[in-house]
């Protein structure tokens, strides 16, 4: 049986997004970059708290969303474990460019960009390059 999954949720209550929403944010990323597999266990609830300081309700009501999309399961007294992921298989060959992107992040930050700027530049620049490739 598998352990604990290598995810830590970082919450930033200043981003206007719901914190439930982060968590299911973060969960489906960490699933398309294959930090998290199938068959590996969710961080339990109260662990969750714990490290976030943020009502059990609300972990909860991001693991329920994440098993409505089919993505995990919740099994009873075990806890919640990954039921599919949403990686491709050209994720697995993604090293140059992840090498190639973090280049690119060091000399913004070295250009004296804040992370919100490199946030919005590079959504802007993503938004841009796959608005034709909506089928």
């Amino acid at each position: 049986m598998a352990g604990p999954a290598a995810i830590e949720y970082r919450i930033d209550r200043r981003s206007g997004v719901a914190t439930y929403l982060q968590i299911v944010q973060q969960t489906k990323q960490a699933l398309r970059l294959g930090l998290l597999e199938p068959g590996d266990r969710l961080p339990a609830a109260r662990e969750v708290v714990e490290a976030t300081a943020i009502n059990p309700n609300t972990v909860l009501k991001a693991y329920r969303e994440l098993e409505r999309e089919g993505l995990v399961e919740g099994r009873r007294g075990l806890g919640t474990f990954v039921t599919r992921t949403l990686g491709s298989a050209a994720a697995a060959d993604d090293a140059p460019l992840r090498a190639e992107l973090a280049d690119w992040a060091r000399r913004a930050l070295a250009a004296g960009l804040e992370k919100d700027d490199v946030s919005a530049l590079f959504t802007a620049v993503l938004d841009k390059t796959f608005e034709g490739d909506q089928a």
